[in-house]
This record gives structure tokens, C-alpha cells and sequence, in this order.
């Protein structure tokens, strides 16, 4: 089929125009109804965008996008603080362990002082009341040069040793009680062991070397003795 546009006679003929008028006419009307429709499009789009953003969804979806970054700042603010705080209650605690550890310097070297002088004053409180146990010994020995009479020379030397005792005893001093009893090695050391004279002290002390002493009770030295077996 020839359109209307390929015979010759329309485009020499006032028909042929009248054609293309209605043709100019028809592309017209579409262009501009495809320009309103694009136009109608461009607004009710525009219409969608300004009532999304007047709608209270959208203002709360852009609140809640602002939240995070509040909330950021807020966390990192009581985050530092809470550094800030825990650095306070570290040096405080620095600050204390210091002092303590001063403190117990301070205290044992106080208690050391104090033990010795302790130890120094106890020794100087047995030395003094040796002292007239000393005296007596001096004046015996004098007495010793010049003394004929064994008798008085017995007495003095006697009279020393009972000054002696007796001052030991008042500081605490006992002496162990030893013959003729179960050899114990918690108490005694044996020295050597002799066949016992009779079977009834075998095993038991027979003879003492040295004699043992407690102080306040406390066993200071063991007795030296001699065992029978």
C-alpha cells in the first residue's frame, strides 16, 4: 500500500497540504499531551517528595539518622569521664600502697630498734645482778693467797656459789633433774653408754657430764650424760 505522502499528485494538489496540516496538527497535540503528561509526572512527583518530607515518618527517620551521632558524643563523654575516674581511683590507690609500704618500713625497723635494745637490756639486767656474785669472787680469791684454814676457804667458795644459784633462779633458771631416770633423747645427750652395774639401769642415766638448765621452763641446753646398756 502507497501512503498518502508518496503520490505525486497530493504534494501538487491543495489535498496533499491539507494532509499535512492534519499530520503537523496530530504531532503537535501528541507532543504537547506527552510534554503535559511529563509535566503532571514532574509535579505529582515533587508533590510525593514535599509531602514525604512534611510527613512525620520522614521527620522521624531524619531524627533518628541525627540519634547516632548524639549518641556517639554522649558515649564518648561518659566514656571519658569514666577514665577520668578510674585514673583518680588508681592514683589514690597508688598513692595508699605507698604510704602502706612506708609504713611497714617504718614499723620494721622500729621492731628491729626495739628487739635489740630489748636483747641489750635483758643482757645488761643479768650482767648487773652478776655483778655482786662477781664481787664476792673477787674477795674470795684475796682471801684465797693469804688463808691457811681449808674449812673457811670451803665456806666462802660455798657462800659464792649459792650467791650464784641463787641469782640465776631469780631470773628464771632451773636446772634439769637428771639421775636415775629413762634416758630421753628430747632431754639428754648421750655422751657414751658404760655396762649398766645392775639390770634395773639399763637404759637409764647413770652419770651426768653436764647438767642440763631450763629458763622460764623452756629447755635452754640438753644434759650431757652417760648411758648404761
Amino acid at each position: 500500500m502507497v501512503g498518502f505522502h508518496s503520490l505525486p499528485i497530493c504534494r501538487k494538489t491543495g489535498f496533499g497540504n491539507k494532509i499535512d496540516d492534519i499530520w503537523a496538527t496530530m504531532f503537535f497535540k501528541k507532543k504537547k499531551i506527552m510534554s503535559d503528561s511529563v509535566k503532571e509526572n514532574m509535579q505529582s512527583e515533587n508533590q510525593n517528595a514535599d509531602n514525604l518530607s512534611e510527613s512525620p515518618v520522614m521527620d522521624e527517620n531524619l531524627s533518628n539518622a541525627a540519634v547516632p551521632e548524639s549518641q556517639e558524643e554522649e558515649a564518648s563523654t561518659e566514656q571519658n569521664e569514666a577514665t577520668d575516674k578510674l585514673l583518680a581511683e588508681l592514683n589514690e590507690l597508688k598513692d595508699k600502697h605507698l604510704r602502706l609500704i612506708a609504713e611497714f618500713d617504718n614499723f620494721r625497723r622500729r621492731i628491729a630498734k626495739e628487739r635489740i635494745e630489748m636483747g641489750q637490756t635483758a643482757g645488761r639486767e643479768i650482767i648487773q645482778s652478776l655483778l655482786p656474785v662477781l664481787d664476792d669472787m673477787d674477795r674470795a680469791g684475796k682471801q684465797l693467797e693469804t688463808a691457811t684454814d681449808i674449812a673457811v676457804i670451803k665456806e666462802g667458795v660455798s657462800l659464792v656459789f649459792n650467791k650464784m644459784r641463787n641469782v640465776m633462779q631469780q631470773k628464771g633458771l632451773k636446772v634439769m633433774t637428771v639421775g636415775n631416770i629413762d634416758f630421753d633423747p628430747d632431754l639428754h645427750e648421750a655422751i657414751t653408754e658404760i655396762p649398766a652395774p645392775t639390770e634395773d639401769l639399763s637404759g637409764k642415766v647413770i652419770d651426768v657430764v653436764e647438767q642440763g638448765y631450763y629458763l622460764n621452763d623452756k629447755l635452754i641446753r640438753h644434759a650431757k650424760v652417760v648411758v648404761g646398756k
